[in-house]
């Protein structure tokens, strides 16, 4: 058991963060509210928490969507923005300044479509790559220049067009610096019924913004449709520069957890490396009626 939940609530999301990072959290209105990590009370590891309410000036009717970390760390890594990707597609890109005085009420972060929910949100260098993952298995990967800053009330652009029936499930920001320290990054993917992989990126090749993208995983009626995506930044096989910041180091675990609560934890070591077109491994095994809900790696 990894969280106990009450009622019809289920767990969606799953971060790692530090005591005194800021946490954003991203609702279905479009606006953005900011908390800092030690006002949060720690609990046990089956405890239920407490309602957000406690701790935002946040209304009864908005739900959060999405969840970040911001740190010291990130300006040792040279963000300066924040990179929102929606359901349907649609993806913008915002400096980071424009959110660091965030009133308790809240601020408008995107501008959303009537039925449009916001699914991710990731920092950025602004010389990076993005790769956008759908839950029917499609996979987008292109430069990250192709989309300009906007202001924080823009709706944005087009990032993947989907067929019908498909939306966005993963969002992730590839640093191509670490390319140049020989770095094997990996794709990693859960699905729904406990079902995930690891895939060499050199397999996703660079698109422009906006297509329809390649195939990520096979997707049938045992592995269910796809919750989660994360880019893993691998063993380099060169050595790294001193420089390179502790916040860089590649993941070593992956944790899963269900909507009714259960929680797994694997070393990433452990999932195999497939193709494109495949539909992974067991992962997780799920009680009936419960589904994988989020997926994070530490």
């Amino acid at each position: 058991m990894g969280m106990k939940t009450i009622g019809e609530d289920i767990v969606e999301q799953f971060i790692a963060a530090n005591t005194h990072d800021f946490l954003l959290f991203f609702t279905d209105s479009g606006k953005v509210f900011k908390t800092p990590v030690y006002e949060i009370p720690e609990g046990s590891r089956v405890a239920k928490g407490r309602g957000l309410l406690n701790f935002l000036e946040i209304s009864s009717e908005e739900k959060v969507l999405s969840l970040l970390a911001l740190g010291k760390g990130d300006e040792a890594l040279g963000n300066k923005y924040l990179v929102m990707i929606t359901k349907d597609g649609i993806i913008k890109k915002t400096a980071l300044e424009e959110f660091e005085n965030v009133r308790k009420s809240g601020l408008i972060a995107i501008t959303l479509k009537k039925g449009d929910i916001l699914k991710s949100v990731k920092k950025s260098t602004g010389e990076a790559e993005v790769i956008l993952v759908t839950k029917k298995g499609q996979a987008i990967r292109f430069k990250e220049k192709e989309i300009r800053p906007m202001g924080r009330p823009a709706a944005g652009v087009k990032g993947i067009r989907l067929k019908k029936g498909d939306e966005v499930v993963g969002m992730d920001v590839i640093q191509t610096k670490n390319e140049k320290l020989k770095t094997k990054n990996y794709l990693l993917v859960a699905t729904e019924n406990g079902y995930g992989k690891k895939t060499d990126l050199r397999e996703y090749r660079l698109q422009g913004r906006g297509g329809s993208g390649i195939k990520t995983a096979k997707i049938t009626s045992k592995t269910g449709d796809l919750v989660a995506s994360r880019v893993l930044l691998g063993e380099t096989t060169a050595p790294p520069p001193p420089s390179r910041s502790l916040y860089e180091q590649a993941p070593e675990d992956l944790i899963v957890i269900s909507q009714k609560g259960q929680v797994i934890r694997t070393k990433i070591s452990q999932i195999p490396k497939l193709s494109r077109a495949t539909q992974g491994v067991r992962i997780m095994r799920l009680e009936e009626g419960d589904r994988v809900a989020s997926a994070a790696c530490i």
